[in-house]
């Protein structure tokens, strides 16, 4: 266990990440009892309003998106654009059959559009991943992120969020951080429109990355590398938990800054 607290005595919020480690996940295991058995190892339990986040490669694990790439057989396409981005061809072909799209990149990394968001290799993950083996994302991260709810809700007789986190970089940025790819209990994306500023103004067009946030709020409890800890519990955070599940919102490409201007000047 991983216990961090952040809080502050002006307004009376106080956040605990709690960070639940396990033993490595193997594919076709089930994620709700592996989660169980380490809560009880270590004495937590969960509570009305905890948010459970959960890395997205644990999980796609659990789900069997495990791919040995000796079984992968590379078309032309693939070694052509693995060649352009130097890529392993094996992991080029996967990466043209989970994304939506392709629109450019950097050595080792193709920048692609998969399920709506912009991502560096379709999502594709190597590490945490067998010797000679990638992880694919989640098939439905949203399906998940609501299994994983019911079955944790049941045993600890309590109301929750569980959101699906991945790490992504940013434009100009480095370093990565936290995205939710799917969630259950919880409103991903709070409208702030409408609200008052400190100095009276009305707020226009912003709107509240809760789900991001708390991603990127577990990250530093997870780690990147071999921590370990595939799961946070986020324990005292200002979010509303309710019933069912609120498919993660989306800009079209055309209403995206980032992409409608590197498409533009693409052409």
């Amino acid at each position: 266990m991983n216990n961090m607290g952040y809080g502050s005595p002006d307004n009376n919020i106080s956040i605990q990440l709690i960070g639940i480690r396990t033993p490595i996940i193997k594919p076709g295991e089930d994620i709700v009892k592996i989660l169980l058995d380490s809560l009880k190892k270590h004495g937590i339990k969960l509570l009305n309003g905890d948010v459970i986040v959960l890395a997205e490669s644990a999980v796609a694990t659990s789900e069997g998106r495990v791919v040995s790439l000796c079984d992968i057989h590379p078309t032309v396409e693939a070694f052509e654009l693995a060649l352009k981005y130097q890529l392993d061809p094996r992991e080029m072909q996967l990466i043209i059959e989970e994304c939506d799209e392709i629109f450019g990149g950097v050595p080792g990394a193709a920048l692609t559009i998969t399920r709506g968001t912009l991502s560096a290799n379709a999502g594709i993950d190597s590490s945490n991943a067998p010797e000679g083996c990638v992880v694919l994302l989640p098939k439905d991260p949203q399906k998940s992120a609501a299994l994983i709810k019911e079955g944790l809700e049941k045993a600890f007789y309590c109301r929750i969020g569980v959101i699906v986190g991945d790490s992504r970089t940013q434009p100009l940025r480095l370093g990565c951080v936290g995205i939710a790819l799917g969630t259950a209990g919880i409103e991903p994306v709070v409208d702030a429109r409408g609200e008052l500023d400190l100095f009276g103004k009305e707020l226009k067009i912003t709107r509240k990355a809760v789900a991001d946030n708390m991603v990127s709020a577990a990250q530093l409890v997870m780690g990147e590398a071999g921590e370990g800890i595939p799961a946070v519990i986020i324990r005292g955070a200002p979010v509303k938990i309710i019933e069912g599940s609120v498919e993660m919102p989306l800009f079209s490409r055309e209403e995206c800054m980032y992409y409608s201007n590197i498409s533009k000047s693409s052409k």
